[in-house]
């Protein structure tokens, strides 16, 4: 019996079909194999076989629409890119995530986990429609992110009572440690079981791991203030040691 998660896809990729695309890949924790149905997102990029124009801008919105009544619907985001505009790391393509319309970037990071464990969902392989990502891109973007995005963030306490900026803020912290330090990309389990070796507290590495991967209680308001603060008193100095090694 097909999975929720195959049924989103088998439909999302029936309703695309009118656009033909070139080639629909999925990247994140569904092409790498860490996957968490209900908690984890579906990661797509779509590649389109011409400019969007307004009446496939129109589509799009209408397909991703319709899909709102399949279960899991609201974690599928998808960027639409076209072959004109492949090589371009820094421009913003359509993309539908978070149940509305943007434009927004294929970061490097993403265009590496694409080469490097990418699922073809149909269409061309990475490899034939995408232009590989060099060495120092990666890193400069790695290190760019964390410096310019998540440190200057991390002086905002608010956010960090969320449990999305705890979760992304230290697994993204470990990832870009790995890739810096080696020059490869690893799962968010993989991060979480090197993040006390980097100081990381582990308590609140426990509670990351057993959210995504077991039946937590909903947390008290004093754990979730002591969380916040373990979490920016750790990450402020990790971050501007990372940057300071790499930059």
């Amino acid at each position: 019996m097909p999975t929720p998660t195959d049924a989103l896809l088998t439909r999302f990729l029936d309703d695309l079909a009118p656009l033909a695309p070139v080639a629909v890949w999925a990247h994140g924790s569904l092409a790498g194999g860490d996957y968490q149905e209900g908690r984890s997102d579906l990661d797509l990029i779509a590649v389109l076989p011409g400019p969007v124009r307004l009446g496939a801008v129109r589509t799009v919105v209408a397909l991703h629409r319709r899909l709102r009544a399949q279960p899991l619907a609201d974690r599928l985001h998808c960027s639409y890119l076209t072959p004109g505009r492949l090589a371009d790391t820094e421009r913003g393509h359509l993309t539908w995530a978070h149940e509305h319309v943007m434009r927004r970037a294929v970061t490097p990071v993403t265009r590496r986990e694409l080469h490097t464990f990418g699922r073809v969902l149909r269409g061309e392989p990475p490899a034939a429609v995408l232009p590989p990502v060099p060495e120092r891109e990666l890193r400069d973007f790695v290190v760019r992110d964390q410096r310019e995005y998540w440190r200057p963030h991390v002086d905002t306490a608010r956010l960090w009572k969320r449990d999305i900026w705890v979760d992304m803020g230290l697994v993204t912290f470990a990832r870009a440690s790995v890739t810096l330090r080696e020059g490869r990309l690893i799962s968010k389990r993989e991060a979480l079981d090197l993040l006390p070796g980097l100081g990381a507290p582990v308590e609140v590495v426990e509670d990351i791991r057993r959210r995504r991967y077991g039946q937590p209680p909903p947390p008290g308001e004093g754990w979730t203030a002591r969380r916040a603060e373990l979490t920016r008193r750790y990450l402020g100095p990790a971050i501007d040691a990372l940057v300071a090694s790499y930059a």
